[in-house]
């Protein structure tokens, strides 16, 4: 058998993408070196965007699988170095496009990405785990999704998808998000913090600042779905959302009680007054299939109706129709999957919360990218 070419060592490498960028290591100029020998050993010297980069297994094994795929290689000696400032500030550069200012590609009036903002009007109505189970739902359709824990005092996000004590790598000023086993990327408050356990106690504009740069210096990629967890109630967050995400779409959780449909319909309204379209209504914790009786026997254990009112109430005060997206029953899955890391969408598909989950999900991501907010590049002209 002939000994492989350099050219095709070069062409195996560029199949590779970094897990964390998405984009193949030749491209990001992360191969410093290629040794073809005669006898078909090959050695190449990967450099890391950083020392402790906490993906560089899945670097060293995605290597030397696509290298020895080549015909004719009979070994791989992978060494791993790392880059140097100057290196690092030309990939940083690279990513950004050449545009050495910061800003929200999301906010952009080219941007494909559909955002959703999903909010609710109080605490405790299982907003994270909605928006986690639904960026799962969508990864599992094969786009590509990310998730901004938004709610900078109970960011509960990163535990919830398995990755509670990850850290960023950071290559100069900008931070790649943390990539988790379902295909989500995410970022959080929670790790950026020193420790897991630290108090935030900011105001608002640390907020704000906060919310912008998990927004412009987070190199998110070519994102199809991008979903904030926004904390709960009409405060600083969703006022700066709306500032610096306008073409956002917002996503109302409550539950069906009286009191918690109620304060959904204020933060209904905050989206409408910061000109962000409500898409639709999820219910949670909708009702308990009976455990004795079956699935066909509903137990309303905190009511019933809320969802349907704070759709009604909405859609008379916006003049558009918002509807009821999902009713998601109370599950012990949906749960136990938030404790664990491991999505009730993912860990058990054919739980009835699950389903309607990625039912909500299906009908979400179907939706086009919504033009409230856009600019649509139309300049007056002059009367004659």
């Amino acid at each position: 058998m002939s000994s492989p070419t350099l050219e095709q060592v070069t062409a195996a490498l560029a199949t590779v993408n970094d897990p964390e960028i998405k984009r193949p290591i030749t491209e990001l100029d992360m191969v410093d070196s290629v040794d073809v020998a005669d006898d078909g050993s090959v050695s190449v010297k990967v450099l890391l965007t950083v020392a402790g980069c906490p993906l560089k297994d899945t670097i060293n094994r995605d290597v030397t699988a696509a290298v020895q795929a080549v015909p004719g290689v009979t070994s791989v000696a992978l060494e791993l170095g790392v880059m140097t400032a100057e290196q690092r500030a030309h990939l940083q550069q690279t990513l950004r496009g050449g545009q050495a200012q910061r800003e929200i590609p999301f906010a952009q009036p080219g941007s494909l990405t559909k955002v959703f903002a999903i909010a609710s009007g109080k605490g405790g109505v299982g907003k994270s785990s909605v928006t986690v189970n639904l960026a799962v739902a969508m990864a599992g359709q094969g786009l590509k999704v990310g998730i901004v824990d938004a709610d900078i005092y109970g960011h509960s996000v990163p535990a919830m998808l398995g990755v509670g004590d990850e850290r960023p790598t950071q290559v100069e000023d900008l931070i790649m998000p943390v990539p988790t086993a379902s295909g989500v990327s995410v970022i959080s408050i929670g790790m950026l913090k020193p420790r897991r356990d630290q108090v935030v106690a900011w105001r608002g504009p640390m907020l704000d600042r906060a919310l912008v740069q998990m927004l412009s210096d987070v190199y998110w990629g070519d994102l199809d779905v991008l979903l904030l967890d926004l904390p709960p109630g009409t405060g600083d967050v969703a006022i700066s959302l709306g500032q610096h995400l306008p073409n956002a779409e917002v996503v109302v959780v409550t539950t069906p009680q009286e009191a918690a449909a109620e304060v959904a319909e204020r933060a209904g309204t905050m989206a409408s007054m910061m000109h962000q379209r409500v898409v639709g209504v999820v219910e949670n914790m909708s009702f308990l299939p009976c455990p004795h009786c079956g699935p066909e026997h509903q137990i309303d254990v905190f009511g019933s109706g809320g969802g349907e009112r704070v759709a009604t109430t909405l859609s008379a005060r916006f003049g558009y129709d918002v509807s009821v997206l999902g009713r998601i029953p109370l599950d012990l899955s949906l749960r136990e999957g938030g404790d664990t890391g491991k999505p009730i969408v993912e860990a058990d598909p054919t739980a009835p919360a699950a389903a309607e989950l990625t039912r909500v999900a299906e009908g979400l991501s179907g939706r086009g990218r919504g033009l409230a907010g856009m600019q649509l590049g139309l300049t007056p002209s002059s009367r004659f």
